[in-house]
């Protein structure tokens, strides 16, 4: 029995609404006994991603469950049962979201901090504010989150980013995410904890989630550096959909227009992730 990994933004629905044929295509699927887990680099938990395909008209029983880098950094730092994260601290600078609402850290034991100096740890789950210890978060700059990450960068404290996608499609604009600050600060020299793709960490939860093992399992997704190269790394099939964050760059314009495959075998090396299939999108 085949378990199909699937991303939700640039696959499944473009934030704001399904794509074409991508509900049809997920029925027609479970009538063959696949089993479907959303695996996203969201930095929310799994319970608001599978709210949130609800509220977008997405059956939430066709899926065995959803698996996201919020959930697992959340579950990590609960558990505290991994060397790393048992080493952390708990007092911690946190970059979150505002208009997208910001991220509750209940249950996790954490301190949020405003000054650096009484930092242990940086947590990024977004990139439009700062947490304070009221839990509110107050609307920052990118370029005021940059500055803090030097300070926090010459301390020389961890960072764990709970989104490493660096950019995501919405409504077919680019929006800024949180790998953007993660890979800034391992280029100031920060050590990072990533976790969701392209690490096989999220893969591996996936695989366990569905019981599955590699040989049954198949990754789709629209990003060659973080869907097509973690599953690269995890050792399973994927399916590379062009139609997402790369439309550009493969001079798409309409939904479900064919990439040219010379212009797929061109752009994968420039992020060494090479997909076992091609699809214009997740339709049947």
């Amino acid at each position: 029995m085949l378990a199909w990994f699937l991303d939700q933004f640039g696959v499944l629905h473009d934030g704001k609404k399904p794509y074409p044929g991508a509900i049809l295509t997920l029925e027609k699927l479970a009538m063959t006994g696949s089993k479907m887990v959303i695996i996203s680099n969201s930095s929310r938990r799994a319970s608001t991603t599978m709210e949130k395909m609800k509220s977008l008209g997405f059956d939430p029983s066709l899926f065995v469950g959803a698996i996201t880098s919020g959930e697992l950094t959340h579950q990590y730092l609960h558990r505290r049962d991994d060397a790393w994260f048992a080493a952390l601290g708990r007092s911690c600078i946190h970059m979150t979201w505002s208009d997208r609402g910001a991220i509750s850290l209940e249950g996790l034991d954490l301190q949020v901090v405003e000054d650096v100096g009484e930092a242990e740890f940086v947590l990024v789950h977004g990139t439009e504010a700062m947490g304070t210890p009221s839990g509110t978060a107050i609307p920052m700059k990118l370029e005021d989150l940059e500055k803090t990450l030097e300070h926090c960068a010459a301390k020389k404290i961890p960072m764990v980013v709970a989104n490493p996608d660096f950019v995501t499609v919405e409504a077919r604009a680019l929006r800024v995410m949180p790998g953007t600050l993660a890979a800034k600060y391992e280029k100031l020299g920060g050590e990072v904890k990533w976790m969701g793709k392209p690490d096989k960490i999220i893969y591996e939860a996936a695989m366990a989630m569905a019981d599955v093992d590699v040989s049954d399992s198949i990754a789709v997704g629209d990003s060659l550096h973080h869907d097509i190269k973690g599953a690269n790394a995890a050792g399973i099939q994927s399916a590379f959909i062009t139609g997402g964050i790369h439309a550009n760059e493969l001079g798409l314009v309409g939904f479900g227009e064919a990439a040219d495959l010379s212009s797929v075998q061109a752009l994968a090396p420039k992020y060494d992730a090479y997909p076992s299939y091609v699809l214009p999108a997740f339709t049947w």
